[in-house]
């Protein structure tokens, strides 16, 4: 038996979430059907990130455990042939049986798209949000570095995340604009439930002029949901990579 780590991209804007769900269509099932049917036998894919609905990626992590003839390197080209157009397979490495696809990963980054101009983006409204409104990104930023470091991030994550632990590191937190579009890239060892929507959301309030930077301090203190802002939609939020 072998145990393959795959890059997978996707768009997941017409999809239910990574995980599998009864009668729901998901990114795991999609790709769980595609690589049974390769190897003739049912084989679980496992994610690395629980990414929700409507959230797209360009890196994430799957593991698959397999044992067939067919070499590592073909994997991607191979199921690729049996997964709908919206998501693809770009890299398949062997790893060791030790291997923890979870427990193993050391940062992961995500995006999150702004679109502020003033008409819909159309060919690309899966991929941000719409937000017609004067932003501030440096009084944004200002905010943003007061999320770096290891902290209790209670207040954004959810009222549905029931982990033991709401402590997270966030290696760095950045918001840049070109033309219309914001960039809000957030890198840390791991997020709560809707945690990086909620910090956006929050950011948004803060360039909107509704609070001051200083404001999140206040927030992270407060350690519950209600001190924060709104979640901002899923559409905008993409994993681009995992490291390990």
């Amino acid at each position: 038996m072998r145990k393959i780590k795959l890059t997978v991209q996707y768009d997941g804007s017409r999809y239910s979430g990574w995980q599998t769900q009864p009668g729901k269509n998901t990114i795991q099932g999609k790709l769980v059907e595609a690589v049974s049917n390769l190897i003739g036998e049912q084989i679980p894919v496992h994610g690395a990130s629980r990414t929700d609905a409507g959230v797209s990626a360009l890196g994430q992590a799957a593991l698959i455990e397999v044992d067939s003839p067919i070499p590592t390197e073909n994997f991607p080209r191979a199921i690729n042939g049996k997964l709908p157009p919206e998501i693809v397979v770009t890299s398949a490495e062997k790893v060791s049986k030790t291997f923890d696809l979870i427990g193993g990963v050391t940062s992961k980054l995500y995006r999150y798209t702004i679109h502020t101009g003033r008409f819909r983006p159309v060919l690309k409204l899966n991929q941000c949000w719409h937000l017609h409104q004067k932003l501030d990104v440096e009084e944004m930023n200002k905010a943003a570095q007061l999320l770096v470091g290891k902290k209790d991030f209670k207040s954004f994550a959810t009222a549905a995340d029931k982990r033991k632990s709401s402590v997270r590191t966030i290696f760095r937190c950045d918001v840049t604009s070109e033309d219309k579009y914001i960039y809000i890239d957030v890198e840390g060892d791991g997020f709560l439930y809707n945690m990086v929507r909620n910090i956006v959301g929050t950011l948004t309030e803060i360039g909107n002029g509704r609070w001051q930077s200083e404001k999140i301090t206040e927030i992270l203190e407060a350690k519950t949901r209600t001190a924060a802002g709104r979640l901002a939609p899923p559409e905008g939020l993409c994993l681009i990579w995992i490291k390990y």
